[in-house]
């Protein structure tokens, strides 16, 4: 295996290695090459480098639909990742049943070095937990396998509300979308939110949600003949340096507060409280990365009113404060340029 490709900026590239396995979801599969393989910095230069592995030699891999696909790397390419991502199998059989590895399945993730990245989609997290990664952790998974997921690995906390879980090193989702969702976070987190936004341009797909989304959510396309909370999230956007009151986004849709605020967790998954404060978050990450606007400035921009406002969101979603989150991704930037 050649090692990873330089940069333009001479640094090596980040490299992804995607684990397809047998009965493999071509959709998620496709995920991380989609996200990372799209990643660019200000001048253009990929910024990940990604390839897809098997547990065997080079060859045919079965996915769940009527066709296999043909994998150029054996189980030695895990060896060379910073982040291993493993998207969901309908075929893990004693991993599913029985939460073991198969032997097979073991001596290829013996390749991974230590303080690599995991990353797991939907019920590829049965994998890593298997293998032990999990352990003592908070994990998630698709909502209708969260609950065989908890019996079978009961030394893992599992979250079956949430559309992703970042552990620090070890990162799993729900379902499908959520894989991109759970991407893109990744991204953000490596070079910043500007990065991921483009990224999330270009695919066509949501900028950012929120890892404590609700996976399941009621009504997410409403029904035609019922009025929708879509008017009142593009005024709050175009709001967000002023102070909102549930009162004034329900006038938008001109519905009482109990109705909007029902319809409004029905379809976006969250209370309006909770929404307002991530699209917050989300302004100040851009200000504080493309601007130079003071941390009061950003902090009145963003609707927090106050810099220990912000800093307090800031510290709970990101676990920064605005300062130190300016200065990671200038620096960054710079090293990118």
């Amino acid at each position: 295996m050649a090692p990873a490709t330089g940069s333009t900026s001479g640094t090596p590239r980040h490299r992804v290695v995607v684990l397809a396995l047998d009965g493999v979801i071509p959709f998620e599969l496709g995920i991380p090459q989609r996200i990372f393989g799209r990643t660019r910095d200000s001048a253009g230069a990929r910024l990940y480098e990604v390839i897809t592995a098997s547990i065997r030699p080079p060859g045919p891999v079965r996915t769940d639909a009527d066709f296999a696909i043909l994998v150029e790397n054996g189980p030695e390419a895990l060896a060379t990742a910073d982040t291993v991502v493993v998207p969901a199998s309908y075929e893990l059989g004693p991993v599913y049943e029985e939460g073991r590895l198969t032997g097979e399945l073991a001596a290829a993730l013996a390749h991974i070095r230590p303080g690599t990245r995991l990353v797991a989609i939907c019920t590829g997290g049965y994998v890593l937990a298997a293998a032990g990664y999990l352990d003592g952790r908070r994990a998630t998974t698709h909502w209708s396998s969260a609950e065989h997921f908890q019996r079978l690995f009961p030394k893992i906390t599992v979250d079956a509300d949430v559309l992703f879980i970042d552990d620090g090193d070890v990162l799993t989702s729900a379902g499908v979308a959520a894989g991109v969702d759970l991407c893109l976070h990744v991204v953000r987190g490596d070079h910043g939110s500007a990065v991921a936004n483009e990224v999330a341009r270009r695919t066509v797909v949501p900028p950012h949600r929120d890892g404590g989304q609700a996976q399941y959510i009621q009504r997410p396309v409403p029904e035609p003949q019922l009025a929708t909370t879509t008017t009142a999230r593009g005024w709050a956007l175009g709001h967000l340096h002023e102070p909102i009151q549930l009162r004034d986004m329900a006038d938008q849709e001109s519905m009482s507060v109990r109705t909007f605020t029902r319809r409004f967790r029905e379809e976006v998954g969250v209370s309006p409280g909770q929404w307002l404060t991530q699209q917050r978050v989300e302004r100040a990450r851009h200000l504080l990365e493309s601007s130079d606007l003071s941390v009061d400035q950003v902090a009145r921009e963003a609707g927090f009113g106050t810099p220990q406002s912000m800093r307090q969101h800031l510290q709970a979603a990101l676990g920064v404060t605005p300062t130190a989150y300016r200065r990671t991704f200038r620096a960054v930037h710079v090293a990118g340029r």
